[in-house]
Parts: C-alpha cells; structure tokens; sequence
C-alpha cells in the first residue's frame, strides 16, 4: 500500500484490507450473537457507501436473512452538509421485524437520525444499528450505537466504499487523508555496465537529492562497528545472506539521518519483495512514497562488450571474465523482474534506454524523472 492521489488531495495507507476483513467479521459475530434463536433479520444498507461492507457483511453472516437497500445524499466533498434527503428504498412489510441498519461510518450523526426516526414509526420489534467505522470526537447525536467495528479519529477516509467526490470507493483498504508528499523518491536499477552507479551521482547533482547505494551503506556500518553493522558481520562472517529487517533498518537509518532532504535515489535497494514492501510501509509512515522505479535497458552483448572493456583497467575479476558476466546478468534480471511486477502494478515502473553515450543516456533518465 502507498500514498494514492484523487482528485487534488493525497491519501495514506490507514487500514489493511485483510485488517478491514477482520473488523468485518468480528461484527458479524457480535450481531449473530444477539439474535434470538430462529430469528430472521432485515439488514439494510445505507447507500452509497456501504454497499461493499453490506455485501461482505451478508457474507459472512451465513444464515437465513433479508437484505435492503435505502439511499440518502449527505456528503459533498470532505465535509458533512448537514443535509438530508427523502429515504428511498424500502418498501417491505417491516411490522414485528428486526431491523439492523448498517453504516459504512457514522459521524456526526445526523443522516442516521433521521433514517432512525423513520424507522421507528414502522412498528418493527427492534432496531438496531450496526457500522463498520465511528468518530466518537464528532457524534452529536443521544442515539445509541449497538455495533461498532471500529472508532477512529475525525481524519476524511476513502476506499471500501467511501468516497471523495466520486472517486475511491472501489479501494479495497482504507486510505486517510495526508499532506502531499514533499520528496522525490526513486529507486534506479540498472544490469552491470548500464553505467546507473555514474548516471546516480549525475542525477543526485541534478535534482538535489540524497543517493543511497545499499554496498556503501553496508561498508559504513561495517567499518565503524555500528550496533547494526556488527550484527550484519555476524551473518557475513558464517557466509549467511544478511536478514532483510537488518539492511531495512540501515536503510531507515540512513533516511532518518536526512529529514530534509529533497529525495532519495534508491541504488542496489530494494532486492526483494518483501524489502520493496518494507520500504513503501517505511515511507507512507512519513507521509512520503516511492515515486518510480527507474530501469536503464539495454542489450546484453553490449554491455558484456562494455563490462570487458572496463576490465582492462578497473582490476576487478567479474568484469574480465565472461562467464562471471553472464551470471551477473541472470542474478540482475531475476531480481529486477519480481520488482518490476511490484512496481508496475502501482503504475510506477519506467524502463529507460541505457544505450549511448553519458549524456544521452543521462537525458532519457531525466525524461522520466521530470514526470515523476
């Protein structure tokens, strides 16, 4: 989950769907729970917000029950306008029912108080209310609420129903609003010989940002002896790969370290999918995301050709032998393709050209980051 524009404002990750699920479920239990045995209940849905919570609600219920819908227009942008229209939707017989209404979130209290009053004159055996979401700070209302999934504060919330001027509802977890995000953050990838790590130290120069190459990070920690680079010795030194929580948490430090910062260039970070996770809960947390994937292209006999030309001066044994190169290449493209389908599912994946010359290559990189 990652920060999400609508229209003009920003919404932050708030509340998991699988964490939604289980909110859901525990209210289907309270309610079973209270039911006289052999009872059928009508629930009714107060549209148009809780027709997901209605229908997975109706779900989990698994016993005999009705189901109705009724419509009320309360809510215009972020901000309740205290007004109510006429209750449309109910046309059954409700004499001796029980009747549980079900709201997606209750506020201030006012659409629900009326659609109460009107119920109340149907000669039904009992009403109660039942709702996913409530904000106690704002309720005005003596009404009283049988079911209540979860109370949050008086923060604006879409996804799973609710809405911002008619977009959002289709999200599956809950989103709150934030501010927008200041920074730019980009993760560059890029197989051996793309030149990424010259094309980071131009692109950090150019857009003024932080570059954090996890090698170096690691060589720091390491060399002096921090709390986490001693704990990263004591896998390196028995040959074991360094757990994910330990590189996330250098990670982090590095980032804490540069609250000012413009943004970040990502390098060698993240390398898995559960780092790409981390790394995205890390940064919704400071109201920030990562704003794209960055991959340079190119062909891979080409870059042997460059990786074998290097060799000759840099000294390094992987780039003078072919059959090291080769490997690399496979390790590279095995890893960039479980982010790449990360990131393209959040519509944050960019593959650049990384063939030509420094400046040509630094010119299609700058295309991409200019949009983002």
């Amino acid at each position: 989950m990652s920060i999400v524009k609508i229209h003009d404002l920003y919404f932050k990750p708030f509340i998991t769907e699988t964490d939604v699920k289980s909110i859901v479920k525990d209210l289907v239990a309270q309610v079973k729970a209270d039911l006289p045995k052999g009872e059928i209940p009508l629930f009714v849905g107060i549209l148009n917000g809780c027709f997901l919570f209605a229908a997975d609600f109706i779900r989990e219920f698994k016993g005999d029950c009705e189901v109705s819908f009724v419509k009320l227009a309360s809510y215009q942008g972020t901000t309740s306008t205290e007004k109510v229209s006429q209750l449309v939707g109910i046309n059954e017989d409700l004499t001796g029912r029980t009747v549980i209404i079900l709201e997606d979130i209750i506020d201030t209290g006012t659409t629900l108080q009326e659609i109460y009053n009107i119920f109340r004159k149907k000669n039904i055996a009992q009403l109660k209310i039942a709702t996913l979401f409530f904000k106690p700070d704002v309720y005005k209302k003596e009404l009283p609420i049988d079911y209540i999934g979860q109370s949050i504060e008086d923060k604006f919330i879409v996804g799973y129903g609710l809405d911002y001027n008619g977009l959002g509802r289709n999200y599956p977890a809950i989103y709150q609003l934030t501010t927008k995000p200041k920074m730019k953050n980009i993760v560059l990838f890029g197989p051996p010989g793309a030149g990424k790590g010259t094309q980071a130290t131009l692109l950090k120069e150019k857009y003024n940002l932080i570059h954090i190459s996890t090698g170096d990070v690691f060589r720091f920690n390491i060399k002096n002896e921090t709390e986490l680079g001693l704990l990263a010795k004591t896998y390196m030194d028995k040959g074991d790969l360094v757990p994910d929580e330990v590189t996330i948490d250098m990670l982090k430090a590095e980032v804490n370290k540069n609250e000012d910062a413009n943004g970040f260039i990502f390098d060698g970070f993240p390398r898995t999918h559960s780092q790409a996770k981390a790394l995205d809960t890390f940064l919704t947390e400071k109201g920030e995301q990562i704003n794209g994937m960055v991959a340079l292209v190119a062909p891979e006999k080409v870059l042997e050709e460059r990786l074998l030309e290097r060799g000759k001066t840099s000294g390094r044994t992987d780039d003078m032998d072919v059959t090291k190169i080769r490997n690399r290449f496979n390790e590279y493209n095995t890893k960039t393709a479980v982010l790449k389908d990360y990131y393209e599912a959040q519509g944050k994946y960019y593959d650049v050209n990384g063939v030509g010359s420094i400046e040509e290559i630094t010119k299609n990189l700058t295309e991409v980051f200019d949009t983002l």
